[in-house]
């Protein structure tokens, strides 16, 4: 949860980082299967203790499945929380136990009807660190074969192979939605770059 250097020490990950903030403890204000809220009493070096907001929500997998023609798997959806349409990658949560690979690859299926052919690790990351806990894990894959109709036609909205080469420009239109899209996509870019 955080760097707290007595709990530091109980644990014998020697001296901790004396600007590390100290963690005095949490209270959830608000709980259920998607999102936790909680206030969580923190102490910064040379500061007064205050309770900080913490949004903790569930492990997310996301996957960029790129074809042999260099088209990348999309889906165009409307999100409502933002009120605009955009281009994703195919993603959600990891259930409780599942591995995130296993994830990856359910995520995908369900919500194009495409089944990937190989998926590898390419990142972990957290989208918004200040104030959320929403672990990341972002696969590259290579191929796919179609299984299908997405299992929820909700969760799928248009699905396209979008060229990887137009990438650029729906960036720079802002019809990329979402911190693992983003994330994925520019990964994939910078191994296409590494590779000419």
């Amino acid at each position: 949860m955080g760097c707290d250097p007595a709990e530091d020490e109980a644990n014998g990950r020697g001296t901790a980082d004396p600007h590390a903030w100290r963690i005095h403890g949490e209270r959830t204000i608000y709980d259920n299967q998607w999102v936790r809220l909680g206030l969580v009493d923190v102490e910064p070096p040379g500061v007064q203790r205050f309770e900080h907001h913490v949004v903790r929500l569930g492990r997310a997998a996301v996957a960029a499945v790129v074809n042999d023609d260099d088209r990348v798997l999309m889906l165009w959806r409307y999100r409502f929380v933002v009120r605009r349409w955009g281009w994703e990658l195919p993603g959600g949560l990891i259930d409780d136990g599942e591995d995130a690979k296993d994830a990856a690859a359910r995520e995908v299926e369900e919500e194009t009807g495409w089944r990937p052919h190989s998926l590898e690790h390419a990142i972990s990351y957290q989208p918004v660190v200040g104030m959320v806990d929403a672990p990341h894990e972002v696969f590259i894959g290579r191929g796919a074969t179609f299984v299908g109709e997405p299992a929820d036609p909700e969760e799928a909205g248009l699905v396209a192979w979008t060229p990887l080469a137009d990438v650029g420009e729906l960036m720079a239109r802002g019809e990329l939605l979402g911190s693992g899209t983003l994330v994925g996509l520019l990964h994939l870019m910078a191994l296409r770059r590494s590779q000419d």
